[in-house]
């Protein structure tokens, strides 16, 4: 067990970071049924005031912000400790995707899956850490993806990225742990979201928003480091990272096509 183990929610005070679709919103509705005070965040203000709307008032903040602008961060967190006198865990699954070949790389695209998907995470930690560190309790759990453990057809930008996110929340551990801190890296498979929906090819073990966040709930309740599903893809993927470069590399385009 390398991180406390979370099971019970109820009172906690949890930051979420992408709760207005896919397994953000899921993930908010399934922690708040569970009895945690939940801040949701991300851009569409409607999605946020609409998961409010379905719950108790006192259990549910909708701070509608831009996770790319680092003031809107500061406000955001701002107003949740203030709500709530602190923090417990912290949450951030934005993100987002689009498929990029060699010969189809832009400088724009690069620019805002990188500003989406990697600085928008160190600076939310940048706002979160010193409080969690003050408290000398609390945690922070990253949403990172399968794509970060080698590279795929499609995932250029968008798996280096990930593979980022991995690195950077394993540093963390070895920085925090020992401060009484708990540090997860959330690596989901396939998962049926608006996000998903853009890819043109049979994603293999797909599973729901539901289903994800149900793992996530477990995966913290667990006390591993790494919260990753479904197994059944997820442990592959796992054994490839072992391959050879040159075994990996024939194998990857045999099974992909790509």
């Amino acid at each position: 067990m390398l991180n406390a183990r979370i099971k019970d929610w109820k009172g906690r005070r949890v930051w979420l970071i992408g709760a207005s679709s896919g397994i953000g919103l899921a993930l908010a509705k399934t922690l708040i049924a569970r009895g945690a005070r939940v801040a949701v965040s991300a851009r569409n203000a409607q999605a946020l005031h609409e998961l409010a709307a379905t719950t108790k008032p006192a259990n549910v903040l909708a701070l509608a912000l831009d996770a790319t602008q680092r003031d809107q961060l500061e406000a955001g967190f701002r107003q949740m400790t203030d709500a709530w006198g602190g923090i417990d865990l912290a949450l951030f699954l934005q993100g987002t995707h689009e498929p990029v070949r060699a010969w189809t790389l832009d400088s724009a695209v690069a620019h805002r899956l990188v500003d989406t998907n990697l600085l928008s995470v160190i600076d939310a930690l940048t706002v979160v850490l010193p409080r969690l560190l003050q408290q000398g309790a609390g945690g922070v759990a990253i949403c990172s993806s399968v794509a970060g453990y080698r590279g795929l057809p499609t995932s250029l930008v968008y798996g280096a990225t990930k593979a980022a996110l991995i690195n950077l929340a394993e540093t963390l551990y070895l920085d925090l742990s020992p401060r009484g801190i708990g540090v997860w890296i959330i690596n989901p498979g396939f998962v049926k979201t608006p996000l998903t929906d853009r890819n043109e090819f049979k994603m293999p073990a797909l599973i729901s928003a539901e289903e994800a966040a149900a793992n996530i709930v477990d995966g913290l309740a667990s006390g591993r480091f790494e919260i990753h599903f479904p197994k059944r893809f997820t442990r592959w993927l796992k054994l490839f990272r072992l391959l050879p470069y040159g075994i990996y590399f024939r194998l990857i385009r045999r099974t992909t096509g790509l």
